[in-house]
């Protein structure tokens, strides 16, 4: 019997969280976290280094029946696009947790993010529908807690305003689920995918709809966006990096997991619309992330434009494009992520976030400088950096599926430039006459060893991006089986 790795990478951090509970001081609480996280994090290099990319099924399977009434299992299992995104979940985890200073609560706060973690983990390795339902509602409450507590001077509108928009659509993915149930009488997944062509064309379209408002609305994709910007400026910085970094892929993932494969002919028959959407969603989010004075809400637009890329590469349904789009997943998760945590930086001196009170921080911060630079620099999609690759590889499959799409998402990628070194130039070489700019001081050790494996990543991303390829090429290949005619 193999060592059931999924389930301890899963449970692990939710279970020892009682232990960051009874911690007597905070810095006990941090510590016992961080090592928790840190443990996690070599686990799921474990993982990474007895995952063979050559397989085409998934790996480290955990399956059991769970409620034998309703066909209902413990099933975890993983493919290349899960592995990544479970690295990214334990990487970020600990790095927010190393990040996170001085706050109230410290042993409830550190616990919230070590259940997240387990859960953000266990739904990208479930593949029974109910299973995955259950991690997918029950990551609400930790971030819920995190940004409710722990938040600005409005997190309670923000709290609640996030949590009803993905309740509806809570809602209606659990509708979805129960149909599809009713049809094939199993909760696999994987069986899901392979009986979903059976469904007639209106039954698709009508579970298309409503897993995609549920998912779209966890992306966020234009229209059900707004709590997003919200939720950014009002959550605390290792908050904010967890949401953009790994809660936003929680919807495109499930588009991979639950419409792609499962629902093929409506997924070509909305396709074309759901990537005007994502065109829609670049080219706006940038229009807004430019005319923003605070930073945090300026790269929490970015966010909408990138994931906006994201979907676009998914639903050009070409393997280049969705090859693309799960790079750029982990790229957007890690660069958001580098950003975020600047962001907390500087708050954390100047206990502001409004660019006109922000400036000459070349001279002042040059360590954080150069960092910024790069996550900057990564941000727009400088040739050398992983956003480069991602964006490249998802523009040139999108290509055939919709030129003129396509030629409007390369609007974005010149916005972004437009804001973001706008940004940079304002925060850094913008003469200002301020006491506290003037005192602030450069990167702590701590913030540069957090920063030091994300610029690491940017930059191998960039120029080995055949280090996520190789991992998730057979996985894309199978979720794309019905659109390229097998393989």
């Amino acid at each position: 019997m193999q060592f059931p790795i999924l389930s301890t990478l899963v449970f692990l951090p939710i279970i020892l969280s009682v232990f960051v509970m009874f911690a007597r001081r905070a810095n006990q609480a941090k510590i016992t976290a961080g090592l928790i996280s840190f443990v996690n994090l070599v686990l799921s290099l474990v993982l990474l280094v007895k995952f063979d990319k050559n397989l085409m099924v998934e790996q480290f399977v955990e399956q059991s029946m769970w409620i034998e009434k309703f066909n209902i299992q413990y099933f975890l299992a993983i493919d290349g696009i899960s592995l990544v995104l479970i690295l990214l979940t334990t990487l970020l985890s600990f790095l927010a947790i190393v990040f996170s200073g001085v706050v109230k609560k410290p042993r409830v706060y550190f616990t919230a993010f070590l259940v997240l973690e387990g859960l953000a983990i266990g739904l990208f390795s479930a593949f029974d529908a109910v299973l995955f339902y259950v991690f997918f509602e029950a990551m609400l409450i930790p971030m819920f807690l995190i940004i409710g507590v722990w938040g600005g001077e409005n997190r309670i509108y923000a709290t609640f305003k996030f949590f009803l928009y993905t309740l509806f659509g809570s809602l209606l993915f659990l509708v979805a689920l129960l149909y599809m149930y009713a049809q094939f009488d199993t909760f696999d997944m994987l069986t899901w995918a392979d009986l979903g062509v059976t469904l007639s064309i209106i039954e698709q379209k009508w579970l298309f709809v409503a897993l995609f408002i549920a998912f779209a609305i966890k992306v966020p994709m234009i229209g059900v966006h707004t709590w997003l910007p919200d939720a950014h400026v009002q959550a605390p910085t290792s908050g904010s990096v967890i949401l953009a970094g790994i809660l936003l892929k929680i919807g495109t993932y499930a588009m991979l997991r639950l419409i792609i494969p499962v629902l093929p002919e409506a997924t070509e028959f909305f396709a074309v619309y759901v990537m005007g959407l994502s065109v829609v969603a670049i080219i706006y989010a940038s229009f807004l992330a430019y005319k923003q004075k605070d930073i945090k809400k300026m790269i929490a637009y970015s966010s909408i434009a990138h994931m906006g890329f994201i979907t676009l590469g998914l639903f050009a349904l070409t393997e280049l494009a969705v090859q693309g789009a799960v790079l750029q997943m982990i790229n957007h998760g890690i660069v958001s992520a580098g950003l975020f945590f600047a962001i907390g930086v500087i708050y954390s001196r100047l206990h502001t976030r409004n660019i006109d009170y922000i400036g000459n921080l070349a001279d002042k911060m040059p360590k954080y400088a150069v960092v910024f630079m790069i996550l900057t620099l990564a941000s727009v999609g400088l040739p050398g950096t992983a956003n480069f690759v991602g964006e490249i590889v998802i523009l040139i499959g999108s290509f055939p599926a919709s030129a003129t799409l396509t030629l409007l998402a390369i609007l974005g990628v010149l916005m972004g430039a437009c804001y973001m070194l706008k940004l940079y130039k304002g925060m850094f070489y913008k003469q200002i006459d301020s006491k506290k700019v003037e005192a602030v001081s450069d990167l702590t050790l701590t913030e540069s060893l957090v920063f030091l494996p994300l610029v690491i990543l940017v930059f191998v991303l960039g120029l080995f991006p055949n280090l996520v390829f190789d991992l998730t090429e057979v996985s894309v290949l199978n979720v794309l089986d019905f659109f390229i005619g097998g393989y």
